[in-house]
């Protein structure tokens, strides 16, 4: 096969000494590029159907000759950011994604350039120690005065990790000998999580990873609002203990993903101590609460959790990814430890190693300094301007809720503690099926036009909209122009349906009415 001729200077290539004046001359051009895009992005997505997208993707050759740093930087630009979904813009209301704070973005581009891994200590020196120094400074927020912790990739991997300590504690000997063989199987087939089908999905998927039974998830009542119920725990509790079955964990949720509400902690982490069970919660969505001024009270009792998730990609406003797991007795996560003679050998020269390898606490090896984004972050701002944050999405939920309330189209679902709204276009004389019908519909003409993203969900077996609101820069008025859009798609779809029903010179009329889908009625929301 002939060369091909270069466009660069391969020796060029990698960051250090030599190319430390490329790399400023490339960092400032990325970030000038992206600094305009931000500065003029006038919706949250573009709008490019999908297979225009797979068209410029499938169009670049990735086998073909290198076309250097600079242009190769331009072609992504041009691929990706320019096609990418914006979270700062006020009208992306979809998931639970937030805008960034600047120096978390500041401390990524550090990191990213250090390449620093932290699971050993020799190859993180002080990174180690700002991590668990931050680890701290959460597990005293949550109240947690001899916990620690570990930062992880994200809510799933928290809460994973957290339900694998719980199982290896349910699978100690009474004299705190690690079960194995024909007992260990015998006791595992026994294990049971209790949760509530607002609980993450990620509780479920954990106990199939972690061997658990197909029917080890054991769902517990919840009030009106999807709370977890005490008295339906103990019932559970006592459920679980009857059938000869041994309860692994509880499961708790403070911020469902759905509702954003949080479940009764204090009387929850009752009835779990009552019973010697082990509490974990799911804060990844609400652990922002833990800096908030006006709004903390509804962490009450998550001191008395054995366990705690935290996402600071969500409601502290940091780059993906950024989360952690913390836990009430640091001696939980030895249970996570696993030795390499290469890596982390227990011993050296006949004593225990003394390095602080944070590879013992982690379920992953090569680890990012993410800790340096929150770090950063909380000294430029604080944890009371984060938490002001915090309380400013929430209250704009407030706002939006007491806006809805009596609106004659668009009605409520359910209340949240957080900042969700939940809603569906339903005015009468729509009936619950077109009502059911409209959900995705509604949210499909939106993202195709690109001008206002929404989510759709299910609650109480109905189909709805849902706003996730995690931009504090965002007003009411810019979720007003999101619901008009709202507004606007409904019925144009509904007017769409009547067309479409009617003879067929009317739709000889209305040509683009087509087709009954979504796609041929995009048009209303422009």
């Amino acid at each position: 096969m002939p060369s091909r001729p270069l466009a660069h200077d391969p020796g060029r290539t990698l960051l250090r000494d030599a190319t430390a004046a490329e790399y400023a001359d490339t960092l400032h051009a990325v970030v000038d590029d992206l600094a305009h895009r931000f500065a003029t992005t006038r919706q949250p997505f573009g709008g490019a159907a999908r297979a225009e997208l797979q068209a410029l993707v499938d169009a670049v050759d990735l086998d073909g000759s290198p076309v250097g740093t600079a242009d190769a930087l331009r072609e992504s630009a041009d691929l990706y950011a320019a096609h990418a979904v914006w979270f700062h813009h006020p009208a992306y209301v979809a998931h639970l994604n937030c805008p960034v704070a600047l120096p978390a973005v500041g401390a990524e581009a550090m990191l990213a350039a250090v390449n620093t891994s932290v699971d050993t200590y020799d190859q993180s020196t002080v990174a180690t120690l700002m991590e668990q120094r931050l680890v701290a400074w959460t597990a005293a927020r949550v109240g947690f005065a001899a916990g620690d912790g570990v930062f992880t990739s994200g809510g799933t991997q928290s809460n994973l990790q957290a339900l694998h300590l719980a199982r290896e504690h349910a699978l100690l000997a009474p004299d705190g000998a690690r079960l194995a063989g024909p007992a260990r199987r015998a006791r595992l087939g026994r294990l049971r999580v209790l949760a509530t089908a607002s609980g993450h999905f990620s509780v479920a998927r954990s106990a199939l990873l972690l061997g658990l039974d197909d029917d080890a998830v054991v769902a517990v009542g919840t009030d009106s609002s999807g709370r977890m119920c005490p008295d339906a725990l103990a019932r559970t509790l006592v459920d679980v203990e009857r059938a000869g079955d041994v309860v692994m964990a509880v499961v708790a949720t403070a911020g469902t993903t759905d509702r954003g509400c949080v479940d009764p902690l204090e009387p929850l982490a009752e009835r779990c101590d009552a019973a010697g069970a082990w509490l974990h919660v799911d804060a990844a969505y609400g652990g922002g609460l833990l800096v908030s001024p006006r709004r903390r009270h509804l962490l009450d009792g998550i001191e008395r959790a054995r366990s705690v998730t935290v996402d600071f990609h969500k409601t502290f406003f940091q780059p993906v990814s950024s989360s952690a797991l913390l836990v009430r007795e640091a001696a939980d996560l030895a249970r996570t430890t696993w030795h390499a003679d290469y890596l982390n050998p227990a011993r050296e020269q006949g004593r225990p190693n003394p390095d602080l390898n944070l590879v013992d606490r982690s379920l992953q090896t090569t680890r990012r300094f993410d800790a340096l984004k929150l770090w950063s972050t909380l000294r430029a701002v604080g944890a009371d301007g984060i938490g002001a944050l915090v309380d400013a999405v929430c209250d704009l939920a407030a706002a939006v809720h007491a806006e809805l309330a009596d609106d004659p189209e668009l009605r409520l679902l359910a209340p949240t503690d957080l900042s969700t709204v939940l809603f569906r276009f339903q005015p009468d004389g729509v009936d619950d099926a077109r009502a059911d019908a409209l959900v995705p519909r509604v949210r499909r003409v939106l993202f195709d036009s690109g001008r206002a993203l929404v989510a759709k969900t299910v609650v109480a077996g109905r189909p709805c909209l849902k706003l996730t609101l995690l931009n504090p820069d965002a007003t009411l008025d810019d979720v007003r122009a999101v619901l008009d859009l709202v507004r606007q798609a409904a019925h144009g779809l509904l007017a769409g349906e009547q067309l479409l029903d009617d003879a067929p010179p009317c739709r000889d009329v209305h040509p683009r009415l087509g087709r009954s889908d979504a796609s041929a009625l995009e048009g209303v929301a422009r």
